[in-house]
C-alpha cells in the first residue's frame, strides 16, 4: 500500500516526487510510501527546447530534464520508488483507497496524483467522467482537462499539470506539481499548512 502515488514522469509528476521526498525528515512524512510510475515516452518534454526558463541555462532540452530529474530523484531521495516502463491502464476507487492497474502489475494508494498529459490520447479507464475539453488550450488541438478545484478531482485524488487545466509552459507545469506535493503533505500534516525548503547554513 502505498500513501502517495504519482502517474506521469514528466515536469508535474516529477517535481510533485521531488517535493514529497524531501519532506522525509518530517514528523508526518517520515514513514510515508511514496511511488511514481514514470512513463516518459509520450512527454511533451520529449522534443522541448527551454531558453525562457529561469533558473534553466539556455538551450537546456527536455529529453535532459526528464533523464537528470530521475537521477535526482534517485540520488536525492531514493526512498521514492521509481515504477518504470509501466503504463497506467485503470485507476478504480475501493472502500478506503485507489486501485491501479498497469500493463504489468496492481498497485493500491490511499492518494493518487494523475499527472500526465493532456492530449485526447489519454485514455487510463475509471477517469472518464472527469473529462473536459480543456479551458486554456485552442479548440482545435482537442486538449483535454480533468474537472477539479483547486487540483483536487475528488477526495484524495488530485491532478496536476497541464492535465489540471494549466497552460502547457514547464514553469507552470512544475509548480502545479509542486502545489499538489504541498497539498498532500497539508493532508498528512493533519490539515495543517506545510511546506519544504532547503536553506543553506550560515
Amino acid at each position: 500500500m502505498f500513501d502517495a502515488l504519482i502517474i506521469g514522469g514528466g515536469a508535474a509528476g516529477m517535481s510533485c516526487a521531488l517535493v514529497l521526498g524531501s519532506a522525509q525528515h518530517k514528523a508526518f512524512a517520515k514513514d510515508k510510501r511514496i511511488g511514481i510510475v514514470i512513463h516518459q515516452k509520450t512527454s511533451h518534454l520529449q522534443t522541448a527546447l527551454f531558453n525562457n526558463v529561469l533558473g534553466l541555462k539556455p538551450g537546456t532540452t527536455g529529453a535532459s530534464i526528464l533523464k537528470g530529474g530521475k537521477e535526482q530523484l534517485s540520488n536525492l531521495y531514493p526512498h521514492v520508488e521509481q515504477l518504470e516502463k509501466e503504463k497506467v491502464l485503470n485507476v478504480s476507487q475501493t472502500e478506503d483507497h485507489f486501485r491501479l492497474k498497469t500493463n504489468k502489475n496492481t498497485y493500491h494508494s490511499k492518494v493518487v496524483v494523475i499527472a500526465v498529459g493532456y492530449t485526447n490520447l489519454m485514455n487510463i479507464e475509471g477517469l472518464e467522467n472527469f473529462i473536459e475539453p480543456h479551458p486554456r488550450a485552442a479548440i482545435e488541438k482537442d486538449r483535454i482537462w480533468l474537472k477539479n478545484t483547486d487540483h483536487l478531482i475528488k477526495k484524495n485524488l488530485y491532478v496536476a499539470g497541464t492535465l489540471a487545466g494549466w497552460r502547457s509552459q514547464f514553469a507552470i507545469a512544475s509548480g502545479s506539481g509542486s502545489q499538489v506535493a504541498t497539498d498532500i503533505l497539508t493532508l498528512w500534516n493533519g490539515g495543517k499548512h506545510t511546506k519544504v525548503h532547503d536553506k543553506l547554513e550560515v
